[in-house]
């Protein structure tokens, strides 16, 4: 379970996204032959890149996945290295869905992304807190 906020030097941060992708022309290669191989490979990606995944599921033709993502690291950014490297691992672990996706792409173009704040009670009470807070700090 996440946190309910991380740091770095200088930031308090909580970015969550939800997203959406699906391999090219929606086929159900995903469901049947290379699933496992699949959440392996995202995982690790995800594990280099500081990445924390908190919940996925692997559709039969599409991927959800509720991430936290390091503000330092921009989500399309993030989207292009997590689908150009498990397109390039996949194939290298499944050669023959090379005839069925042409020039290595395994993955469809776009992805759908949302993000998932906090509550409108929650920002409230850290503004509160937060004016109380920079009026202890100066006196």
């Amino acid at each position: 379970m996440a946190k309910t906020s991380y740091s770095l030097s200088h930031t308090k941060w909580m970015c969550k996204y939800h997203i959406v992708f699906t391999p090219k022309y929606r086929r159900k290669a995903i469901y049947y032959k290379v699933r496992e191989d699949l959440i392996s490979i995202i995982r690790q990606l995800c594990q280099y890149r500081g990445v924390e995944i908190i919940e996925g599921h692997m559709m039969p033709d599409h991927v959800h996945m509720l991430v936290l993502i390091p503000p330092k690291l921009a989500i399309s950014d993030f989207m292009g290295y997590l689908k150009s490297k498990s397109s390039l691992m996949i194939f290298d672990k499944h050669a023959n869905l090379k005839y069925k996706y042409g020039n290595r792409k395994f993955w469809a173009r776009g992805y759908y992304v949302s993000t998932v704040g906090l509550n409108e009670k929650t920002v409230a009470k850290y503004i509160r807190e937060q004016e109380r807070d920079d009026i202890a700090l100066d006196s």
